[in-house]
């Protein structure tokens, strides 16, 4: 498919908020039946989004390399979480597993409830698509392809309906403060422009989570206060973050706060 074919003539009025996925969460009350009573109010969904269990990866060899070690981590609906640590210590290893782009060599990874750990790869696949959102220190966008083509592309693989496509990526664009830049060329964006594109392209399709591997680390201190105050925003209105960084003052935006060090996790106080 071409991003011509993306760029369906739906027409619809942004919101420029990112909202929440509705009814993707497990515990939702349903609406009552005629002459029901009105029922309580559910109180907040503390269950888990994110929950590893004994989860370690290590590569097999004369000496085998535990990259990290068993850890137990839990994360709720509308956390914000920093994971912080030097090069080196496992900060890449413990993304890919968030991330479902590795697989843990013991324990268990559940995302939503549903464990990934020996699922099959088609199941991992919708988990990513559908659940998560990334954000990489390198941007990743298409030079020769407009900020809204950038995008629309995000939709492709993640189940948005064809006729929602561009209503939604004109809200995410403007959601980011970039609605005035939907024709322009990546490269003749500034780096905290071309990340804002990146979160833009990240939430579009409405995750659950969103994981950003050094959001700030090629950008200087005035573009990543922009990009870090965006993802205050993007807390208060429900989404969940983790963000892996070695700044102290990035990690410090975060309401929680681990630590990894030598393949080995524990949360800071």
């Amino acid at each position: 498919m071409s991003v011509a074919d993306l760029l369906s003539d739906d027409a619809g009025t942004p919101s420029g908020r990112w909202r929440p996925r509705r009814g993707a969460r497990r515990g939702a009350v349903a609406d009552p039946a005629p002459g029901a009573g009105t029922p309580a109010a559910p109180g907040p969904d503390t269950s888990p989004v994110l929950e590893l269990r004994g989860v370690a990866r290590w590569f097999p060899g004369a000496e085998p390399v535990h990259a990290l070690h068993a850890a137990d981590l839990s994360v709720a609906a509308g956390d914000y979480l920093s994971i912080v640590g030097p090069s080196g210590s496992g900060k890449s290893t413990l993304l890919n597993l968030l991330g479902l782009l590795d697989r843990p060599s013991a324990g268990e990874y559940l995302l939503d409830g549903t464990p990934t750990a020996r699922a099959p790869e088609a199941v991992r696949t919708a988990l990513r698509a559908g659940r998560i959102g990334f954000v990489f220190q390198a941007f990743h966008l298409l030079p020769h392809r407009t900020v809204l083509e950038n995008v629309l592309l995000a939709t492709l693989y993640s189940g948005v309906p064809r006729r929602e496509r561009r209503r939604r990526a004109t809200e995410a664009l403007e959601r980011v403060g970039l609605g005035h830049r939907t024709g322009f060329l990546p490269p003749l964006l500034s780096g905290g422009e071309r990340q804002r594109v990146a979160v833009a392209r990240a939430v579009v399709t409405v995750p659950g989570v969103l994981l950003a591997d050094e959001p700030t680390g090629n950008l200087d201190s005035a573009s990543t206060g922009h990009v870090l105050d965006l993802f205050d925003e993007l807390h208060r209105d429900g989404l969940t973050l983790l963000v892996i960084t070695h700044d102290a003052d990035v990690a410090a935006r975060a309401g929680r706060r681990v630590r990894i060090a030598d393949g080995h996790l524990e949360e800071i106080a």
